[in-house]
């Protein structure tokens, strides 16, 4: 399952996004935004965050004008590890090395193609554990100690 948001300046991205998912055969549940009326990328940001860590084994998709705002604000979320991802490459080293489960988008930076590449890179590659997973058990224990 994928859980995907957007604030109003991801909005026409997002609602591509979901028609690739589909495409693609992934399931998703869109927690909002519903248009491009002006809202808080962090409501959404949260939103999107809380249901994947309550799901346990969930990605998700967040997009805003940078991609900046919603991954500062998931990334406060405890058990996020959201990764704003402009390349293939962000996306895949976000999954391999950072078992990031967030990705998030500036739709003001990349277009609808861009974002597919990245998507379909961040949703197929595996967590490569090893030295990782010690750095992964770091950032939790931050996390912990916070």
């Amino acid at each position: 399952m994928i859980i995907i948001g957007s604030d109003h300046a991801g909005y026409k991205l997002k609602e591509l996004i979901k028609g690739y998912l589909s495409e693609i055969g992934e399931n998703y549940k869109d927690l909002g935004t519903s248009s491009e009326e002006s809202c808080d990328y962090p409501v959404f940001a949260g939103k999107v965050a809380k249901e994947v860590v309550s799901t346990g084994n969930a990605k998700g998709i967040l997009v805003c004008g940078s991609g900046i705002g919603v991954s500062i604000a998931a990334n406060k979320v405890k058990g996020i590890r959201a990764a704003l991802c402009m390349s293939s490459e962000l996306a895949e080293m976000s999954r391999r090395h950072n078992d990031a489960n967030i990705l998030c988008l500036g739709a003001r930076y990349i277009d609808f193609e861009a974002a597919k590449s990245i998507i379909k890179i961040f949703l197929s590659t595996e967590f490569e554990g090893g030295r990782h997973e010690r750095r992964v058990q770091e950032i939790k224990d931050i996390e912990e100690n916070n």
